[in-house]
Protein backbone atom coordinates (compact mmCIF):
# COMPACT_ATOMS: atom_id res chain seq x y z
CA UNK A 1 0.00 0.00 0.00
CA UNK A 2 1.56 3.47 -1.14
CA UNK A 3 0.85 6.37 1.29
CA UNK A 4 0.62 9.80 0.10
CA UNK A 5 2.70 12.70 1.75
CA UNK A 6 1.34 16.23 1.15
CA UNK A 7 3.88 19.27 2.40
CA UNK A 8 4.40 18.55 6.23
CA UNK A 9 1.64 16.38 7.26
CA UNK A 10 0.91 12.88 8.41
CA UNK A 11 1.39 10.02 5.86
CA UNK A 12 -2.14 9.19 4.61
CA UNK A 13 -4.02 6.28 2.40
CA UNK A 14 -4.17 7.40 -1.46
CA UNK A 15 -7.89 8.28 -1.26
CA UNK A 16 -9.70 11.08 -0.81
CA UNK A 17 -13.56 12.13 -0.40
CA UNK A 18 -14.70 14.71 -2.52
CA UNK A 19 -16.33 17.68 -1.95
CA UNK A 20 -19.81 17.65 -1.73
CA UNK A 21 -22.36 20.83 -1.05
CA UNK A 22 -24.89 21.89 0.29
CA UNK A 23 -24.62 19.53 3.48
CA UNK A 24 -23.67 16.60 1.76
CA UNK A 25 -20.22 16.45 3.05
CA UNK A 26 -19.41 18.24 6.61
CA UNK A 27 -17.75 16.65 9.56
CA UNK A 28 -19.62 13.68 9.68
CA UNK A 29 -18.59 12.53 6.54
CA UNK A 30 -15.60 13.55 6.23
CA UNK A 31 -14.18 13.05 9.98
CA UNK A 32 -15.46 9.32 8.86
CA UNK A 33 -13.15 8.86 5.94
CA UNK A 34 -10.25 10.67 8.28
CA UNK A 35 -10.52 8.51 10.68
CA UNK A 36 -9.87 5.84 8.35
CA UNK A 37 -7.27 6.45 7.63
CA UNK A 38 -7.94 9.10 4.09
CA UNK A 39 -8.61 12.53 3.26
CA UNK A 40 -11.88 13.87 4.23
CA UNK A 41 -13.44 16.90 2.94
CA UNK A 42 -16.11 19.01 3.80
CA UNK A 43 -17.51 21.68 1.30
CA UNK A 44 -17.95 24.79 2.34
CA UNK A 45 -20.96 25.96 -0.49
CA UNK A 46 -23.51 27.29 2.12
CA UNK A 47 -22.29 24.85 4.81
CA UNK A 48 -24.59 27.06 7.41
CA UNK A 49 -27.67 25.95 5.70
CA UNK A 50 -29.11 25.09 9.14
CA UNK A 51 -28.15 27.54 11.58
CA UNK A 52 -31.03 29.50 12.93
CA UNK A 53 -29.95 32.98 11.67
CA UNK A 54 -29.26 31.64 7.78
CA UNK A 55 -31.61 33.43 6.27
CA UNK A 56 -30.87 36.50 7.77
CA UNK A 57 -26.66 36.41 7.99
CA UNK A 58 -25.81 33.82 5.52
CA UNK A 59 -22.49 34.93 5.27
CA UNK A 60 -21.82 34.91 9.03
CA UNK A 61 -22.79 31.72 9.42
CA UNK A 62 -21.23 29.80 6.97
CA UNK A 63 -17.92 31.07 7.90
CA UNK A 64 -18.92 29.96 11.63
CA UNK A 65 -19.81 26.50 10.21
CA UNK A 66 -16.80 26.33 8.18
CA UNK A 67 -14.94 26.42 11.72
CA UNK A 68 -17.25 24.09 13.71
CA UNK A 69 -17.19 21.41 11.05
CA UNK A 70 -13.28 21.44 10.18
CA UNK A 71 -12.87 21.22 14.45
CA UNK A 72 -16.10 18.34 14.82
CA UNK A 73 -14.37 16.53 11.92
CA UNK A 74 -10.89 16.87 13.69
CA UNK A 75 -12.37 15.41 16.74
CA UNK A 76 -14.15 12.26 14.83
CA UNK A 77 -10.61 11.66 13.39
CA UNK A 78 -9.41 11.01 16.09
CA UNK A 79 -5.23 12.10 14.69
CA UNK A 80 -5.57 9.76 11.83
CA UNK A 81 -6.04 10.91 8.43
CA UNK A 82 -6.26 14.45 7.17
CA UNK A 83 -9.10 17.00 7.13
CA UNK A 84 -9.55 19.42 3.99
CA UNK A 85 -12.68 22.01 2.44
CA UNK A 86 -13.71 22.44 -0.57
CA UNK A 87 -14.11 25.73 -1.81
CA UNK A 88 -15.67 26.79 -4.82
CA UNK A 89 -14.31 29.77 -6.59
CA UNK A 90 -17.33 30.73 -8.08
CA UNK A 91 -18.64 31.83 -4.87
CA UNK A 92 -19.21 35.19 -3.75
CA UNK A 93 -17.28 34.81 -0.29
CA UNK A 94 -14.60 32.26 -1.87
CA UNK A 95 -11.59 33.96 -0.62
CA UNK A 96 -13.04 34.19 2.83
CA UNK A 97 -14.05 30.87 2.85
CA UNK A 98 -10.25 29.99 2.12
CA UNK A 99 -8.65 32.20 4.92
CA UNK A 100 -11.85 30.80 7.55
CA UNK A 101 -10.16 27.19 6.62
CA UNK A 102 -7.05 27.80 6.88
CA UNK A 103 -7.09 29.45 9.96
CA UNK A 104 -9.46 27.10 11.84
CA UNK A 105 -6.73 24.54 10.73
CA UNK A 106 -7.66 22.66 7.87
CA UNK A 107 -4.90 20.44 6.63
CA UNK A 108 -6.10 20.73 2.58
CA UNK A 109 -7.97 23.12 0.82
CA UNK A 110 -8.90 22.42 -2.79
CA UNK A 111 -10.79 24.68 -5.18
CA UNK A 112 -12.17 24.06 -8.30
CA UNK A 113 -15.24 25.63 -10.31
CA UNK A 114 -13.15 28.09 -11.76
CA UNK A 115 -8.90 28.39 -11.69
CA UNK A 116 -8.00 29.86 -8.00
CA UNK A 117 -5.22 31.92 -9.61
CA UNK A 118 -4.79 33.46 -6.28
CA UNK A 119 -5.17 30.65 -3.78
CA UNK A 120 -1.20 31.10 -2.71
CA UNK A 121 -1.62 34.65 -0.96
CA UNK A 122 -4.82 33.15 0.48
CA UNK A 123 -2.89 30.73 2.84
CA UNK A 124 -0.20 32.55 3.73
CA UNK A 125 0.73 32.15 7.48
CA UNK A 126 -0.85 29.32 7.32
CA UNK A 127 -0.01 25.62 7.73
CA UNK A 128 -2.71 24.48 4.76
CA UNK A 129 -1.69 22.36 1.40
CA UNK A 130 -3.20 23.83 -1.54
CA UNK A 131 -4.50 21.98 -4.72
CA UNK A 132 -6.47 23.14 -7.49
CA UNK A 133 -9.25 20.86 -9.58
CA UNK A 134 -8.04 20.58 -13.48
CA UNK A 135 -9.74 19.06 -16.22
CA UNK A 136 -7.46 19.78 -18.53
CA UNK A 137 -3.63 19.84 -19.15
CA UNK A 138 -4.18 23.17 -20.57
CA UNK A 139 -5.70 24.40 -17.17
CA UNK A 140 -2.83 22.45 -15.21
CA UNK A 141 -0.42 24.61 -17.15
CA UNK A 142 -1.89 27.73 -16.24
CA UNK A 143 -2.04 27.40 -12.69
CA UNK A 144 1.22 25.59 -12.40
CA UNK A 145 3.47 28.82 -13.87
CA UNK A 146 1.18 31.05 -12.45
CA UNK A 147 1.49 29.56 -8.93
CA UNK A 148 5.41 29.33 -9.21
CA UNK A 149 5.44 32.99 -11.15
CA UNK A 150 3.77 34.97 -9.11
CA UNK A 151 3.66 33.36 -5.33
CA UNK A 152 6.96 31.05 -5.37
CA UNK A 153 4.41 28.47 -4.49
CA UNK A 154 3.30 25.21 -6.38
CA UNK A 155 0.59 22.61 -5.76
CA UNK A 156 1.00 20.64 -2.76
CA UNK A 157 -1.49 18.12 -4.54
CA UNK A 158 -3.40 18.44 -8.28
CA UNK A 159 -6.92 16.89 -8.57
CA UNK A 160 -7.76 15.55 -12.01
CA UNK A 161 -11.51 15.77 -12.29
CA UNK A 162 -13.06 13.39 -15.08
CA UNK A 163 -16.63 14.23 -17.18
CA UNK A 164 -18.13 11.35 -15.03
CA UNK A 165 -17.94 13.36 -11.71
CA UNK A 166 -21.45 14.56 -10.12
CA UNK A 167 -21.89 18.11 -9.53
CA UNK A 168 -20.50 21.03 -11.21
CA UNK A 169 -18.28 19.99 -14.15
CA UNK A 170 -15.50 21.40 -16.16
CA UNK A 171 -16.53 20.38 -19.68
CA UNK A 172 -18.57 21.88 -22.12
CA UNK A 173 -22.09 20.38 -23.14
CA UNK A 174 -21.39 18.89 -26.26
CA UNK A 175 -18.50 16.63 -24.98
CA UNK A 176 -20.38 15.46 -22.29
CA UNK A 177 -23.02 14.48 -24.81
CA UNK A 178 -20.07 12.51 -26.78
CA UNK A 179 -19.00 10.30 -23.40
CA UNK A 180 -18.69 7.11 -25.45
CA UNK A 181 -16.04 8.57 -27.85
CA UNK A 182 -14.02 10.26 -25.68
CA UNK A 183 -10.74 8.94 -24.66
CA UNK A 184 -10.30 10.80 -20.97
CA UNK A 185 -7.28 8.39 -20.20
CA UNK A 186 -5.36 10.13 -22.57
CA UNK A 187 -6.29 13.50 -21.55
CA UNK A 188 -4.86 11.81 -17.88
CA UNK A 189 -1.99 10.41 -19.49
CA UNK A 190 -1.01 14.03 -20.83
CA UNK A 191 -1.50 16.15 -16.88
CA UNK A 192 0.51 13.50 -15.43
CA UNK A 193 3.32 14.00 -17.88
CA UNK A 194 3.19 17.76 -17.73
CA UNK A 195 3.41 17.51 -13.85
CA UNK A 196 5.63 14.84 -13.91
CA UNK A 197 8.09 16.87 -15.79
CA UNK A 198 7.76 20.05 -14.07
CA UNK A 199 8.78 18.32 -10.93
CA UNK A 200 11.93 17.17 -12.16
CA UNK A 201 12.63 20.81 -13.75
CA UNK A 202 12.36 22.21 -10.31
CA UNK A 203 13.29 19.31 -7.91
CA UNK A 204 9.72 18.58 -6.11
CA UNK A 205 7.69 15.56 -6.48
CA UNK A 206 3.36 16.85 -6.88
CA UNK A 207 0.99 14.19 -6.19
CA UNK A 208 -1.69 13.85 -8.51
CA UNK A 209 -5.62 12.30 -7.72
CA UNK A 210 -7.91 12.10 -10.22
CA UNK A 211 -11.95 11.32 -9.40
CA UNK A 212 -14.69 11.07 -11.41
CA UNK A 213 -16.73 7.48 -11.99
CA UNK A 214 -14.51 5.79 -9.96
CA UNK A 215 -16.82 3.23 -8.20
CA UNK A 216 -15.03 -0.39 -7.60
CA UNK A 217 -11.58 -1.50 -7.07
CA UNK A 218 -11.59 -2.49 -11.16
CA UNK A 219 -11.86 1.47 -11.61
CA UNK A 220 -9.30 2.72 -9.04
CA UNK A 221 -6.53 -0.24 -9.83
CA UNK A 222 -6.90 1.48 -13.56
CA UNK A 223 -6.30 5.03 -12.36
CA UNK A 224 -3.59 3.81 -10.31
CA UNK A 225 -2.31 2.04 -13.67
CA UNK A 226 -2.18 5.75 -15.29
CA UNK A 227 0.30 7.11 -12.98
CA UNK A 228 -1.64 8.95 -10.60
CA UNK A 229 -1.18 8.72 -6.90
CA UNK A 230 -4.32 8.73 -5.33
CA UNK A 231 -8.32 8.17 -6.22
CA UNK A 232 -10.50 10.89 -5.44
CA UNK A 233 -14.29 9.62 -4.92
CA UNK A 234 -17.69 11.04 -3.92
CA UNK A 235 -21.09 9.88 -5.25
CA UNK A 236 -19.95 6.33 -3.21
CA UNK A 237 -19.12 7.76 -0.15
CA UNK A 238 -22.96 9.25 -0.15
CA UNK A 239 -24.61 6.15 0.18
CA UNK A 240 -23.12 5.77 3.50
CA UNK A 241 -24.20 5.83 7.07
CA UNK A 242 -21.66 8.46 7.62
CA UNK A 243 -22.87 11.30 5.03
CA UNK A 244 -23.81 14.21 6.52
CA UNK A 245 -27.15 14.31 4.60
CA UNK A 246 -30.57 12.89 4.84
CA UNK A 247 -31.76 9.27 4.73
CA UNK A 248 -34.46 10.48 1.85
CA UNK A 249 -31.37 11.55 0.22
CA UNK A 250 -29.24 8.92 0.38
CA UNK A 251 -31.89 6.01 -0.47
CA UNK A 252 -32.35 8.24 -3.64
CA UNK A 253 -29.00 7.41 -4.62
CA UNK A 254 -29.73 3.40 -3.98
CA UNK A 255 -33.16 3.95 -6.10
CA UNK A 256 -31.54 5.30 -8.99
CA UNK A 257 -31.09 4.09 -12.55
CA UNK A 258 -29.69 4.80 -15.01
CA UNK A 259 -32.23 6.96 -17.25
CA UNK A 260 -32.81 8.63 -14.30
CA UNK A 261 -29.27 10.52 -14.71
CA UNK A 262 -28.78 13.89 -16.69
CA UNK A 263 -27.26 16.81 -17.17
CA UNK A 264 -28.54 20.15 -16.57
CA UNK A 265 -27.22 23.91 -16.88
CA UNK A 266 -26.91 25.11 -13.53
CA UNK A 267 -27.93 28.41 -12.40
CA UNK A 268 -23.75 29.31 -12.18
CA UNK A 269 -22.95 28.60 -15.75
CA UNK A 270 -21.69 25.30 -15.62
CA UNK A 271 -22.97 22.12 -17.00
CA UNK A 272 -23.89 19.80 -14.01
CA UNK A 273 -25.03 16.05 -13.27
CA UNK A 274 -27.92 15.45 -11.55
CA UNK A 275 -31.06 12.61 -10.86
CA UNK A 276 -33.74 14.23 -13.48
CA UNK A 277 -36.20 14.12 -10.68
CA UNK A 278 -39.96 16.35 -10.60
CA UNK A 279 -37.65 19.75 -10.01
CA UNK A 280 -35.55 19.04 -12.80
CA UNK A 281 -38.37 18.08 -14.69
CA UNK A 282 -40.16 21.20 -13.65
CA UNK A 283 -37.58 23.89 -14.27
CA UNK A 284 -37.40 22.83 -18.01
CA UNK A 285 -40.43 24.26 -19.04
CA UNK A 286 -40.96 27.12 -15.94
CA UNK A 287 -38.74 29.02 -13.78
CA UNK A 288 -38.98 28.23 -9.92
CA UNK A 289 -40.36 31.84 -8.11
CA UNK A 290 -37.31 32.92 -5.91
CA UNK A 291 -38.62 34.42 -2.56
CA UNK A 292 -34.55 34.89 -1.84
CA UNK A 293 -31.13 35.53 -3.09
CA UNK A 294 -28.56 33.51 -0.58
CA UNK A 295 -25.95 35.38 -2.73
CA UNK A 296 -24.19 32.55 -3.33
CA UNK A 297 -22.58 32.57 -6.51
CA UNK A 298 -20.41 35.36 -7.88
CA UNK A 299 -22.22 35.85 -11.23
CA UNK A 300 -25.87 34.72 -10.40
CA UNK A 301 -28.48 37.15 -11.09
CA UNK A 302 -31.73 36.27 -9.54
CA UNK A 303 -33.61 37.85 -12.63
CA UNK A 304 -32.27 35.53 -15.01
CA UNK A 305 -32.23 32.06 -13.40
CA UNK A 306 -34.34 29.22 -13.86
CA UNK A 307 -34.15 28.93 -9.91
CA UNK A 308 -32.19 29.67 -6.93
CA UNK A 309 -29.51 26.83 -6.11
CA UNK A 310 -28.74 27.50 -2.63
CA UNK A 311 -32.57 26.47 -1.97
CA UNK A 312 -32.60 23.75 -4.32
CA UNK A 313 -29.71 21.51 -3.10
CA UNK A 314 -31.20 22.41 0.92
CA UNK A 315 -34.67 21.30 -0.19
CA UNK A 316 -32.85 17.93 -1.45
CA UNK A 317 -29.99 17.51 1.16
CA UNK A 318 -33.09 17.61 3.88
CA UNK A 319 -34.78 15.19 2.35
CA UNK A 320 -37.10 16.27 -0.35
CA UNK A 321 -34.99 14.80 -2.71
CA UNK A 322 -38.68 15.23 -5.80
CA UNK A 323 -38.37 18.78 -5.29
CA UNK A 324 -35.13 19.90 -4.86
CA UNK A 325 -32.00 19.39 -6.75
CA UNK A 326 -29.83 16.05 -6.10
CA UNK A 327 -26.42 16.25 -7.91
CA UNK A 328 -24.74 12.62 -8.94
CA UNK A 329 -22.32 10.96 -10.28
CA UNK A 330 -22.19 9.52 -13.95
CA UNK A 331 -22.41 5.55 -12.44
CA UNK A 332 -24.91 6.34 -9.52
CA UNK A 333 -26.83 3.47 -10.81
CA UNK A 334 -24.37 1.25 -9.49
CA UNK A 335 -24.81 1.68 -5.83
CA UNK A 336 -27.17 -0.87 -4.33
CA UNK A 337 -27.22 -0.39 -0.59
CA UNK A 338 -26.03 2.19 2.19
CA UNK A 339 -23.02 1.45 3.58
CA UNK A 340 -19.85 2.45 6.09
CA UNK A 341 -17.05 4.60 5.43
CA UNK A 342 -14.50 1.81 5.98
CA UNK A 343 -16.42 -0.66 3.41
CA UNK A 344 -16.13 1.84 0.64
CA UNK A 345 -12.33 2.34 1.37
CA UNK A 346 -11.60 -1.46 1.90
CA UNK A 347 -13.51 -2.05 -1.25
CA UNK A 348 -11.96 0.47 -3.42
CA UNK A 349 -7.74 -0.18 -2.08
CA UNK A 350 -8.79 -3.74 -1.33
CA UNK A 351 -7.03 -3.25 1.87
CA UNK A 352 -7.76 -7.04 2.45
CA UNK A 353 -5.41 -7.45 6.02
CA UNK A 354 -5.54 -3.70 7.10
CA UNK A 355 -9.27 -4.47 6.77
CA UNK A 356 -9.07 -4.12 10.85
CA UNK A 357 -6.58 -2.69 11.46
CA UNK A 358 -6.16 1.24 12.53
CA UNK A 359 -5.09 4.26 10.01
CA UNK A 360 -2.81 5.27 12.83
CA UNK A 361 -0.68 1.56 12.87
CA UNK A 362 -0.86 1.48 9.02
CA UNK A 363 0.93 4.91 8.78
CA UNK A 364 3.29 3.77 11.35
CA UNK A 365 4.62 1.02 8.71
CA UNK A 366 4.99 3.90 6.10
Amino acid sequence: MKFIKLRNKKPVLPIMQGGMGVGVSRSSLAGAVAKEGGIGIISTAQIGYDEPDFETDTADCNLRAIEKHIRLAKEKANGNGLVGVNVMHALQHYKDHVMTAARAGADLIVCGAGLATDLPDLVVGTDAAIAPIVSSRKASELIVRMWQKKYNRIPDLIVIEGPLAGGHLGFKRELLDELDTLDYDAEIRSILEYVRTFGKENGCYIPVFVGGGIMNQEDADHIFSLGADGIQVATRFVATWECDASPNYKQAYVNAKKEDITIIKSPVGMPGRALNNAFIKRTLTEPVSIQKCFHCIKNCNPTQIPYCITKALIDAVNGDVENGLVFCGGRVDEIHEITTVRNVIDELLSLGAYKNTQPAQMAAGF
